[in-house]
């Protein structure tokens, strides 16, 4: 029984934090413009949910942490037939691959990728498993509160389309622009900063809250140094704030001495992973609502600062990206940022396995 409150316990604060994770992104890109077509709990997969705003809202299957996913942030150069292969599909409403080739005048291979392209940005719906073929459909439009009431106010009313409707396009160049300017890479290199971090940002701000619940509001039982006496002790909000910053800056360090060979060993032996966080959950409930406080707030900041690490597929490793790309002027092919995600992902499973061993020869064995 104890391991199944361990798994469930892990299951339910890991899924918590990394689904806030995924919403400090879907904020900051919603704010920004940027189209988002799903924002989930759970990982990819069948889910359950609705739609609002362009975006589907729900529960997948496996609701483990959760993902939102943000239009255009794919890597490499953009097609050159994004333009035209979008208004030969809204013409059709319906079309196959073979379709669009012959329409815009193009190979197959390049109506796929077009297409494929369109699809993460979210302009158009991809094939389903039902469909024999490459089949593409042009998404449903309904009128926006906006829409509506200009219309009510005597403009023209707005019309709606349903999925894989035709409808006309009177300007192509209109229509691209329009949907390119709700991607991610369409906006300047500080605003798309701000969607990598802004998940970073909500883990040690909900952090900081939970600091500031548990000494300024609920208290904590502290011992005098000169009478040995305990009492209830009550910090300022200010003193709060600060303990929860000293507490990041010290995550802070530990994370970067793993990158110090002198102190990497050291440093891995006294970390620990999935495991050592279900063990670590349970007693942390076992102490009540302190502990739980504090265990998830520690773990929300540790979650906020590895992200920030320079690997991709990490956010902080997307920002060294962008940050690339910025100075050198060039833009990493999918090619190159798939390698390196890769290789990140490699060493990540090293790390865990090395983390995952330690807790078991430290929980299960007892010989650490």
């Amino acid at each position: 029984m104890d391991i199944v409150l361990m798994i469930v316990y892990a299951t339910i604060l890991l899924g918590f934090l990394v689904f806030i994770h995924e919403g400090g992104h879907y904020l900051a890109a919603r704010a920004f413009g940027v189209r988002v077509t799903e924002f989930m709990l759970g990982l990819p997969g069948p889910s359950i949910g609705f739609t609002r705003g362009g975006t589907r809202f729900g529960v997948t299957a496996v609701p483990l942490g959760g993902y939102a996913k943000v239009c255009g942030m794919e890597a490499g150069e953009m097609s050159p037939h994004l333009q035209q292969v979008l208004a030969a599909l809204y013409r059709r409403g319906t079309a196959n691959m073979e379709d669009i080739a012959r329409d815009c005048g193009i190979s197959d291979d390049e109506a796929y990728d077009a297409l494929e392209e369109l699809v993460e940005w979210g302009s158009i719906k991809g094939p389903t498993k039902k469909d024999q073929y490459n089949t593409y459909r042009a998404v449903e439009t309904r009128p926006t509160r906006k829409q509506l009431k200009a219309a009510a106010a005597g403009e023209a009313a707005p019309v709606s389309y349903a999925l894989g409707e035709a409808r006309p396009v009177d300007d192509a160049h209109a229509l691209y622009q329009s949907e390119y300017r709700q991607q991610y890479r369409a906006l300047p290199f500080w605003k798309r900063s701000v969607i990598l971090v802004a998940g970073v940002f909500v883990n040690l701000l909900f952090a900081m809250l939970l600091f500031v619940l548990m000494y300024s509001v609920i208290g904590f039982e502290a011992q005098s140094p000169n009478t040995g006496v305990f009492y209830h002790a009550v910090l300022t909000p200010l003193q709060s704030v600060q303990a929860g910053f000293a507490y990041i800056g010290q995550v802070v360090a530990l994370v970067a001495s793993l990158f110090n060979p002198a102190t990497a060993a050291d440093t891995m032996s006294n970390t620990t992973s999935i495991i050592g966080i279900a063990v670590m959950s349970k007693d942390a409930v076992d102490m009540g609502l302190m502990g739980i406080l504090s265990f998830t707030a520690m773990i929300s900041v540790s979650l906020g600062i590895m992200n920030l690490l320079p690997i991709p597929p990490l956010d902080g490793g997307r920002f060294v990206v962008e940050v690339f790309q910025k100075v050198s002027r060039r833009v990493v092919s999918t090619r190159a940022l798939n390698y390196i995600s890769a290789a990140g992902m490699l060493l990540f499973l090293g790390f865990f396995l090395i983390m995952a061993n330690q807790d078991i020869q430290r929980f299960v064995f007892g010989n650490w």
